[in-house]
């Protein structure tokens, strides 16, 4: 797990020194797979995220995103398609 910043989760990071974190961390060739939380919100931060690394994790914004759901499933798919397609 890679943190992407040193702000509290949920809230906003800026991308500006993350590439270079994760470049570092892709140089190491370490034997787990690199996934990378925090600050990871929409399709724009989980493909940065995913630039130079094995994948990434969305917490709060999901979270987020079923306050008051009715229909999870629904929400939950809406969600992943707004941030995979």
């Amino acid at each position: 797990y890679a943190v992407s910043s040193s702000s509290t989760t949920g809230s906003s990071t800026s991308s500006n020194h993350i590439d270079s974190y994760l470049q570092r961390l892709q140089s190491y060739h370490l034997k787990n797979p690199v996934l990378v939380g925090f600050g990871i919100k929409d399709k724009a931060s989980f493909t940065a995220a995913c630039k130079y690394s094995n994948g990434a994790i969305i917490g709060s914004a999901y979270i987020k995103a079923l306050e008051n759901a009715i229909d999870v499933p629904k929400i939950t798919s809406n969600f992943l398609n707004q941030i995979l397609d």
